[in-house]
């Protein structure tokens, strides 16, 4: 499963933990301005925006997990098991398969009043890639710098909702997590108060009481939580370092270890890559799960007017500094 989050400070920033059982050996994956996107039933773009993103490039086409474009836009595709449901083709729609989806937002819009627009043409297809990369059952955070959205094609048809937490886990359905913070209401980063019983003394015995209550398991419903409060709590400085380094400590929060979720035989579920965009300047950080020194790479320093994909191998093998 997986956890993307957005966060503020000077800069404006979007990422994500990638959490599964296996890779599909992803890259960071640049598509400049005049790579050809093919689609299977709308026109092809020939010119477009540049693209940063994590992808499996499978015959030379960018199938992204998440990606922010050269304005600043960005967006991100999380497991939706069981609610996904996407469409037959329509002909008054533009039928967009799900593979399809991030390049044909991040190609045109610049941010979320221009994705508005398309999504309201849009129609998510049940196309697949090919027979062997069938279609993932996805939802959608798309994020400019100042709002963030929610997409999800479910049986009742394209639901599109404000996102005000920019936190998005899988299931259930995005307006079932947002109702569900109301339980935690009374969580709190203060020391608690006694409101149990005035007839009894409690002793505040540690630090973080406040939180009490706060989830702490594996489960997408409560990492929605515990990443949602780690967030809108969290305070950084303004510089890019100290921003990224917070921005990776809130995922971190809700990373997956290896042994802890059970996928059968051998396999376990972790988090696989931990991503962090700098969504004003083009920068696309990423930690992997075997090494946590964080690996940038900056859009605007690569040949953005080309037409072949640029593609860097993820640093996997821990990195360490020996300081004597």
């Amino acid at each position: 499963m997986c956890t993307a989050i957005t966060y503020n400070t000077k800069d404006h920033y979007f990422g994500r933990n990638f959490d599964l059982e296996f890779s599909y050996k992803e890259t960071v994956t640049i598509t400049p301005r005049n790579y050809p996107f093919r689609f299977k039933n709308v026109n092809d773009i020939d010119k477009h925006y540049a693209i940063i993103g994590m992808a499996y490039v499978s015959d030379n086409y960018p199938l992204y997990y998440d990606a922010i474009n050269e304005k600043g836009l960005a967006m991100a595709g999380l497991n939706f098991p069981t609610n996904a449901d996407y469409k037959e083709e329509k002909n008054d729609k533009d039928n967009i398969a799900s593979f399809e989806f991030i390049p044909w937002i991040l190609s045109q819009c610049s941010n979320i009043e221009e994705t508005r627009k398309l999504l309201n043409k849009i129609n998510i297809s049940k196309i697949s890639f090919s027979e062997q990369l069938q279609a993932s059952p996805l939802h959608w955070i798309i994020s400019d710098r100042g709002n963030s959205i929610t997409v999800e094609s479910v049986k009742e048809g394209l639901k599109i909702y404000d996102n005000p937490v920019g936190v998005l886990t899988n299931n259930p359905t995005f307006d079932i997590q947002m109702f569900n913070l109301n339980n935690y209401m009374s969580l709190s980063i203060e020391p608690p108060e006694n409101n149990f019983s005035k007839k009894l003394n409690f002793d505040t015995y540690s630090r973080g009481m406040g939180a009490l209550g706060l989830p702490g398991d594996l489960s997408s419903a409560s990492r929605f939580v515990k990443a949602t409060f780690t967030k809108m709590n969290s305070i950084s400085g303004d510089s890019e370092a100290e921003s990224i380094s917070q921005f990776f400590h809130i995922l971190g929060s809700v990373e997956q270890q290896r042994g802890c979720v059970h996928m059968g035989e051998d396999k376990y579920e972790i988090t696989i890559y931990s991503s962090c965009c700098n969504m004003d300047k083009g920068i696309y950080y990423y930690t992997t799960y075997e090494n946590s020194q964080i690996t940038g790479i900056d859009i605007f320093k690569e040949n953005l007017d080309g037409t072949e994909l640029i593609n860097y191998d993820l640093i996997k093998r821990q990195q360490i500094y020996m300081q004597n």
